[in-house]
């Protein structure tokens, strides 16, 4: 799925124009990505945590020669989904259960985790 198809969805779900969801979803992508670079720690319930990490300096190799390379620390912008996503993405027929059954199904997951 792309930025546009992204788009086009919310455009036809809420009624706006495209020209207005595309504004909507470029500001939401760019504040993301400010408050990354700020080092701020963004969650959205129900769908997932951005944060940036620090990652450790190693030692790498070369897979052509074989030679070790010092590998500096560096940041990185990561993303961890929430428990309810997961359970959506994971359970194939979540869709077809009423809503006690869905939070059963996060409460399993859950548990399991």
């Amino acid at each position: 799925m792309t930025k546009a198809d992204i788009v086009r969805l919310i455009a036809q779900g809420t009624g706006l124009t495209k020209t207005d969801t595309a504004a909507v979803v470029d500001g939401f992508i760019e504040s993301v990505i400010e408050a990354l670079e700020r080092g701020d720690h963004i969650e959205i319930r129900g769908f997932g945590t951005f944060k940036v990490v620090e990652r450790a300096p190693r030692t790498g190799r070369n897979p052509r020669t074989g030679s070790e390379v010092k590998i500096s620390s560096r940041k990185a912008p990561t993303f961890k989904p929430s428990k309810e996503l997961r359970a959506r993405v994971e359970s194939d027929d979540i869709e077809d259960k009423g809503p006690e059954e869905k939070k059963d199904a996060v409460w399993q997951e859950e548990k399991a985790a």
